[in-house]
């Protein structure tokens, strides 16, 4: 069962093309815009600053997103945002990937099309340099990103596209807009 709420005064915005698992959690002052997936068991609370998902972005299964007084969670179109990611009042800049199970701190920024590798940590206010690479915990710089990176980036955003697309129009584990 879906649960979207209010918080005091604001309400969950989501575009009606976007798919939104039945069993996910949304509530307060979160906006979801167009062609947009956020998948099962992730939970998204927009109930101390607001949270900004930009278009064709994918919030996988099992995420947490929330934030910190004054300081919003903004993640900009096209950025895939892996299965299990905690992402707390940081910026996530276009075409951007996020890979599986990383955390992401307060005040953070992911530069555009920049990589974070699975499992890493970035710590609050660290600024991930556009088309690189990092890792680790705390996550440093492992190098440049490829043309192969690129293409790979490009193939899972699409794919998600694809996917929110069809579990919206051929399942019922969706909710309706």
């Amino acid at each position: 069962m879906v649960m979207l709420s209010h918080y005091k005064n604001y309400n969950p915005s989501i575009h009606k093309s976007a798919f939104v698992a039945k069993d996910a959690v949304i509530t307060g002052d979160v906006t979801i815009d167009e062609e947009s997936s956020i998948w099962f068991k992730t939970v998204i609370r927009g109930d101390v600053a607001p949270t900004k998902i930009g278009k064709r972005v994918s919030i996988q299964d099992l995420c947490m997103l929330h934030q910190s007084p004054n300081n919003p969670l903004i993640v900009e179109d096209d950025v895939t945002v892996g299965h299990q990611v905690t992402l707390h009042s940081a910026i996530v800049r276009k075409n951007a990937l996020v890979g599986m199970g990383s955390i992401i701190l307060d005040g953070a920024e992911i530069g555009e099309s920049a990589f974070v590798g699975a499992g890493s940590l970035v710590p609050p206010g660290k600024k991930v340099p556009p088309h690189t690479l990092v890792m680790g915990r705390p996550a440093k710089v492992v190098r440049k990103l490829t043309e192969d990176d690129y293409k790979e980036m490009e193939r899972v955003r699409k794919s998600y596209v694809e996917k929110g697309h069809y579990y919206k129009t051929e399942t019922d584990l969706g909710l309706d807009f």
